[in-house]
């Protein structure tokens, strides 16, 4: 017992510092800024607002790596002995589980209906639901609807900041960064006593949910390795792309009432 208290208070500490030990790495190495007095590849620089790109490809590579030797096997397995109504449930079941991160964030982007909305799916999702296997409220008009603490400092009218990769999470920025160690903490089994069983739970929760995702990303992945003269680039891409329409999408739906201090968000 002692020793698993002591594993989750390190683990706890480890996903605290990942903001910090990012920067921190990129500090090492990153891309020099061509002079401003070649207009083109200065702009160019600054919109791509990578600047700690070398090191951010290096953990891309550790992170490749790593898929193509782990994750991907484990994952195209993982199909093989499922089909897709189980691989949904999965979905489902590790959505619920993120819910009450969502009311949270709802709450703090001023937004009490869809905090409301996410508070009932956790409640009726986790009981009637079975613990969120199933997902019984989404036919009673009460839909899913993401957000999460990267979106929320954006509507408090933070900038994305420069891109990171991170070894083992992948794409992210300095504002999206913060998501993790809050997205950790607002789990309900971060919250009950520490025991062996919860903390099994949580590995076998974490993992599932890796592959799981992995599992659905397949072919895509596939085909952005196959096409793409540079992965990292369109990865990179990609990722900013969803972000901003992620954050749009919160901030503009229909129906939401944003607090006065709120800004427009940026991107």
């Amino acid at each position: 017992m002692g020793q698993t208290r002591r594993g989750r208070v390190v683990a706890r500490k480890m996903m605290a510092a990942v903001p910090g030990l990012a920067l921190l790495a990129g500090l090492s190495a990153c891309a020099s800024a061509p002079p401003r007095s070649d207009v083109a590849d200065y702009q160019a620089y600054r919109a791509v607002n990578d600047p700690l790109e070398p090191t951010n490809r290096q953990f891309y590579k550790v992170n490749d790596t790593l898929d193509s030797y782990v994750m991907k096997p484990v994952a195209e397995g993982y199909v093989d002995v499922t089909n897709q109504t189980i691989r949904d449930h999965v979905g489902d079941f590790v959505s619920n589980i993120g819910e009450p991160a969502r009311t949270v964030n709802f709450i703090l982007e001023g937004m009490p209906h869809d905090a409301g909305v996410s508070l009932m799916r956790f409640v009726i999702n986790s009981s009637f639901g079975i613990g969120g296997i199933f997902d019984p409220a989404k036919h009673i008009d009460l839909p899913e609807t993401d957000t999460d603490f990267g979106i929320t400092l954006a509507i408090w009218g933070f900038p994305a900041g420069p891109y990171l990769y991170l070894p083992v999470f992948g794409p992210s920025g300095v504002r999206d960064v913060w998501n993790l160690p809050f997205a950790y903490f607002a789990t309900p089994m971060a919250v009950v006593p520490t025991s062996t069983a919860l903390t099994d739970f949580g590995y076998a929760e974490t993992g599932l949910h890796l592959v799981n995702t992995r599992a659905g990303l397949l072919d895509t992945i596939d085909q952005i390795k196959a096409t793409a003269l540079d992965p990292y680039a369109t990865f990179r891409s990609l990722y900013r792309q969803s972000r901003a329409s992620e954050v749009v999408q919160v901030y503009q739906a229909e129906g939401r009432t944003p607090p006065a201090w709120a800004m427009p968000p940026s991107n």
